[in-house]
């Protein structure tokens, strides 16, 4: 499946969460196996490939983790959960940030990676970077280091990425504009 293929299945919703909004809905890709089965393809066939070193992979919640669990079950390497305040029932380290509406909390147990872990993180899109850059945060915390982004869908316009230089960023599917 080609870009255009896959952004076929993505469902645009107007005005969600708020007016002026398009809300881009993976769960109709979701739902087509052959489309999952591509972004995962290519993915796992990005992460086989390249020359560099990945010792986990770490997936945002929530929708990060379909990614991040599926690829580091297809490269053999261990999973780390980055989840939301409270949820982690052992040792956590966290991580405030701010959003466009208030802050947050990212967490992930102390033990989660060894140290200098060279980390693929994951999500499923990548807006203002707000978000992944507080979870980079996180595993510099933890003495580890983000070795590249992946995201299903970038959303080019919002300009995440240039907030996440110079940690590379790969995206799938690119919206230049709204």
């Amino acid at each position: 499946m080609n870009t255009q293929d896959l952004k076929a299945l993505i469902r645009n919703v107007p005005n969600f969460p708020k007016p002026g909004i398009v809300y881009r809905d993976i769960t109709t890709l979701l739902q087509s196996p052959q489309g999952f089965e591509a972004v995962i393809h290519t993915f796992v066939e990005r992460y086989q490939q390249k020359n560099i070193q990945i010792d986990a992979v770490a997936g945002i919640e929530s929708r990060g983790f379909i990614y991040a669990s599926v690829c580091a079950y297809a490269l053999h390497l261990p999973l780390i959960l980055i989840r939301k305040k409270g949820k982690l029932p052992a040792l956590t380290l966290s991580h405030d940030y701010e959003l466009e509406y208030g802050e947050n909390t990212l967490e992930m147990h102390t033990d989660a990676l060894s140290k200098g872990a060279g980390i693929l993180l994951m999500d499923d899109l990548l807006a203002t970077g707000g978000t992944a850059l507080a979870a980079c945060k996180l595993i510099e915390k933890a003495q580890g280091h983000v070795v590249e982004i992946a995201t299903m869908i970038e959303l080019k316009f919002l300009r995440g990425r240039e907030r996440l230089a110079p940690i590379p960023v790969f995206s799938q599917i690119v919206y230049e504009e709204e």
